[in-house]
């Protein structure tokens, strides 16, 4: 089977920016107050465990990616691995769950911007965006990467500042800053005031606050030197994660008391305010506001690159598969991504206590189903490891807590029911190649 090109034009500074600008959104400067709600300081463990299973999946997924550097990354890994039917589920899987989330991080920004400008309307502020991010990908993958690398640097130097500034508090150098030394990790309720049933809490949110990573691999096949671009690019975005949301959350606890409402509502704004910072709550606004165009951009880009490859593998209808000029810019991918994640925008605001937390609980897990897919292809392929019983083991424990919690059984079984609605499709397109063979080239020329 022949497959078209994508253009080259990333480079290896972009590649790491745009998985930091897929997984650095709302989940870690909002979604993070859940967790530690959840967990009280206890969220550093959470965080500690999640983070080291997410560093399993990424190396496991960083070898197989640099090895073969394909278009579609683990859903193509799968897909030799087990079969057809493999690849298809972690494409679509991942797709449905980058769309989904591109809708949810255009609410996010249009209400933060309707708060500064009321006379515009919601709708039309998530026109705007959605133009603007449909555009920036259509415009050739070098122009998206350089948005991505300025948009990601914002958020990574602003957390940089806010760890600066949490670190010389604790450390009593701000003069009038509170600095309560280590008394909001033990003397409130203790280090884990909801025991381990907390932190498990905690680790889910984590791990979903983690996803958005993988898109470097995915964008590693528009690299000139994709092997080595994959390899740097996971080794840069582990530690910066770690940084980043290990470091951040330390400072949170350290500085305000883990039940303070306002934790719940945002950590950052809540250690802004405790320390006095003149206008906090905009300034945190406006980071969170970066961050969540940031992570529209990098979906957007992140998702109709998957819908491309899955045309590539005869998943997805020929017409998607649609190459730009010279740009080699998957445009009808782009533009049915966009389209898609701009329809959810719409039911969110028709129907938003119904249908779109029905499509929000239905991709809840679909995170942690491809994080098994990429493991258990890594121990086909490559053999048997440590990294990947290891990794097998914590997301079988994740989900098998998730069932057991009336909180996450939803999502996990809404997840589930979409998985098995693939699954049907994969086995109908398997009986009907058996009768007629499989088509030749499902890419348009």
């Amino acid at each position: 089977m022949t497959e078209r090109v994508l253009g080259a034009g990333l480079r290896q500074r972009h590649l790491a920016m745009i998985a930091l600008g897929g997984a650095i959104g709302a989940g870690l400067f909002v979604g993070s107050g859940v967790g530690i709600a959840a967990a009280g300081p206890g969220i550093l463990v959470s965080y500690l465990l999640a983070g080291a299973l997410t560093v399993l999946v990424m190396r496991m997924l960083g070898e197989m990616s640099a090895v073969r550097p394909v278009s579609g990354s683990f859903a193509e890994h799968a897909r030799t691995a087990f079969g057809p039917w493999a690849g298809l589920l972690a494409g679509w899987m991942y797709w449905a769950l980058l769309v989904v989330s591109v809708a949810a991080e255009a609410v996010a920004a249009a209400h933060i911007v309707g708060g500064w400008v009321p006379v515009v309307p919601g709708w039309a502020w998530v026109a705007v965006f959605m133009g603007v991010f449909t555009a920036s990908n259509l415009t050739g993958v070098r122009n998206f990467g350089e948005l991505e690398f300025w948009f990601a640097g914002l958020k990574i130097a602003a957390i940089a500042g806010f760890l600066l500034l949490g670190v010389l508090v604790v450390g009593g150098l701000v003069p009038g800053a509170p600095s309560p030394g280590a008394g909001h990790l033990l003397h409130d309720g203790g280090f884990l005031p909801h025991g381990w049933h907390g932190v498990a809490v905690g680790v889910v949110a984590a791990v979903f606050a983690f996803g958005g990573l993988e898109t470097v691999t995915v964008a590693a096949a528009e690299c000139a030197d994709p092997a080595r671009a994959v390899r740097a690019g996971v080794r840069a975005v582990m530690w910066r994660v770690a940084v980043c949301y290990l470091g951040s959350m330390a400072v949170v606890v350290t500085l305000v008391p883990w039940n303070d409402p306002a934790v719940a509502d945002g950590p950052y704004a809540a250690v802004m305010g405790r320390i006095g910072v003149p206008g906090a709550a905009d300034l945190m606004k406006a980071v969170v506001l970066v961050a969540l165009l940031s992570a529209m951009n990098a979906n957007v880009y992140g998702s109709s690159r998957m819908l491309y490859a899955l045309v590539g593998r005869g998943d997805a209808p020929r017409a998607l598969g649609r190459l730009g000029g010279r740009s080699g810019v998957p445009y009808a991918a782009v533009l049915a991504s966009a389209a898609f994640g701009f329809v959810s925008v719409v039911l969110s605001m028709v129907w938003p206590r119904t249908v779109f937390p029905f499509l929000l609980h239905s991709i809840g897990a679909a995170i942690l189903l491809v994080w098994a897919l990429i493991a258990a292809s890594h121990l086909r392929l490559r053999g048997p490891s440590v990294r990947a019983a290891a990794a097998l083991a914590g997301i079988g424990g994740v989900l098998l807590f998730m069932l057991g919690d009336a909180a996450s059984r939803t999502q996990l079984l809404t997840t589930g029911g979409w998985a098995v609605g693939l699954l049907a499709v994969a086995w109908a397109r398997s009986l009907r190649n058996a009768r007629t063979g499989p088509g030749t080239d499902p890419l348009p020329s």
